[in-house]
């Protein structure tokens, strides 16, 4: 059969910079960085105080205050998103049928302020029998998100969540590519969404030594590609893409911001949390992507890297982009964004995959800020252009994401510019 092809229409974002698309990109090319003290909870006694936290949110300015009780933050952060990114696309719901419209959104973990506020308050509360919250296991569950998305527009094509740690929401949007192009929707919001800055999330974390201990300076403490770099810096937010049948977004005159062309999808079957030491999972996923996608290494412009500042893991990555994309590797620009938005865990890819839509957009490049002279890995090829400390402009017609996740999952995406 024939696939189809399968277009962007809309995005949508609340990061820990900026809460909506234009604020996002903004603070994005202009090198922000989104981390500052944890003032969600104390820390006097955590390694780690600080994290990248979404800013001034408000839920009872998005939602009915009885409504917005039924949902764990995570889930309030989709609907934010999904909501920014069914508007931006310009699609009619009076008009468009709603049975061939999908919902796929992922999260890494769900709910986990709800699971630690509900059993802290059983323990506390123990003499009185065990008492729970009644929406404690729909606000809890990770699959909850596409569900309320699903709920509010009507949309009744395929919903689910995928769940693979940080690769999630990448594995969100491969899910959506590949129904589309099957024929199965003719459209799916797709995305992720995580808010795990809790006591159980910072602390497990902490006790993992997967996240930056940096707490005299945090806005400097996410060092993807620098030899100072200590962990991640932990994120939350939730992003949001439109993505729709080539045709059907034609035919009503839609805005197409890029087409989709590829993923890749491959494993480490190597270590619990840690990439494979010589990027082999890294390697296969890419040239996964790139295979399906028809392209080859030279055709790439930008790869928005999983690049979270861990020892072992931008080291791989490095090394497994110099085996992919061989002598062109030097030619092609590199960033990692969570050098300013932190680790967005669940929501990293979709959120990365907005910054490599809106690079084909508009050509530019976003930064990896953070990078100090002389901070150099000797581990690490510095001829590569990790586009350190200021964005770059240049033309961009395609771009590549990485994401990786515990368990050893590995998700890439390549997207470009859109052409009859």
């Amino acid at each position: 059969m024939e696939l189809k092809r399968v277009v962007v229409t809309g995005l949508g974002a609340i990061t820990p910079l900026g809460n909506t698309i234009p604020e996002f990109w903004n603070s994005i090319i202009n090198g922000k960085s989104g981390a500052s003290l944890i003032t969600r909870f104390d820390t006097t006694q955590f390694k780690t105080k600080f994290a990248c936290q979404i800013k001034d949110f408000d839920p009872n300015q998005h939602f009915d205050r009885k409504e917005a009780r039924k949902m764990d933050i995570y889930a309030q952060l989709s609907m934010v998103a999904a909501k920014e990114a069914i508007e931006h696309s310009g699609l009619d719901l009076e008009a468009i049928d709603k049975n061939e419209v999908g919902v796929i959104f992922s999260a890494g973990i769900g709910g986990i302020t709800t699971f630690e506020q509900e059993v802290a308050y059983y323990y506390q509360n123990q003499e009185n029998g065990p008492k729970f919250n009644p929406f404690f296991i729909p606000k809890m569950i990770s699959d909850i998100a596409a569900g309320l998305i699903s709920i509010q527009y009507g949309f009744r094509g395929p919903n689910y969540s995928t769940a693979s740690a940080c690769a999630s929401s990448t594995h969100a949007l491969i899910d959506a590519f590949n129904y589309i192009r099957l024929g199965k929707a003719n459209v799916i919001v797709c995305g992720g969404a995580e808010s795990a800055i809790t006591p159980g999330g910072v602390g497990g974390f902490n006790a993992l030594t997967a996240i930056s201990t940096r707490n005299d300076s945090p806005e400097t403490a996410s060092r993807p590609f620098s030899k100072s770099r200590d962990g991640f810096v932990m994120g939350e937010g939730a992003g949001c893409l439109i993505f729709e049948e080539m045709e059907h977004a034609l035919a009503r005159g839609a805005n197409i911001l890029c087409e989709v062309v590829g993923g890749g999808m491959s494993a480490d079957a190597y270590h619990l949390t840690a990439t494979h030491p010589d990027g082999l999972g890294a390697t296969l996923v890419m040239n996964r992507a790139l295979k399906d996608a028809g392209m080859t290494p030279q055709d790439i412009d930008y790869i928005n890297v999983h690049g979270t500042a861990t020892p072992v893991g931008d080291v791989s990555e490095a090394k497994a982009i110099k085996e992919v994309f061989g002598d062109h590797a030097y030619k092609l620009n590199i960033s990692s964004t969570k050098s300013m938005t932190g680790h967005l865990l669940g929501a990293a890819g979709a959120v990365e995959g907005i910054v490599a839509v809106l690079s084909v957009v508009n050509d530019i490049v976003p930064p990896t800020i953070n990078h100090e002279d002389g901070d150099n890995d000797p581990d690490i090829d510095y001829n590569l252009n990790f586009t350190f400390n200021k964005a770059q402009k240049r033309t961009v017609n395609a771009a590549l994401s990485n994401t990786f996740g515990f368990g050893g999952h590995n998700a890439s995406v390549i997207v470009k510019k859109f052409a009859k």
